[in-house]
């Protein structure tokens, strides 16, 4: 587990933020392999970036 919380969990409230610690690394910095070993919040960005720069049609005369 990843966080300031790593167990034993005496609590339910332990538990729920180490489980949510995970959720978090596992939503935004593992390594995916579908996506190209990067992290998917790294391939999201890169996403919207190009998705947002105008596509300009150049050279056509």
């Amino acid at each position: 587990m990843r966080g300031p919380n790593q167990g034993p969990w005496k609590t339910i409230e332990d538990l729920e933020l180490a489980t949510l610690g995970w959720v978090h690394w596992h939503n935004t910095e593992r390594l995916h392999s579908y996506l190209g070993h990067v992290p998917p919040i790294e391939f999201e960005n890169t996403h919207y970036t190009a998705a947002s720069t105008p596509n300009v049609l150049t050279g056509i005369k």
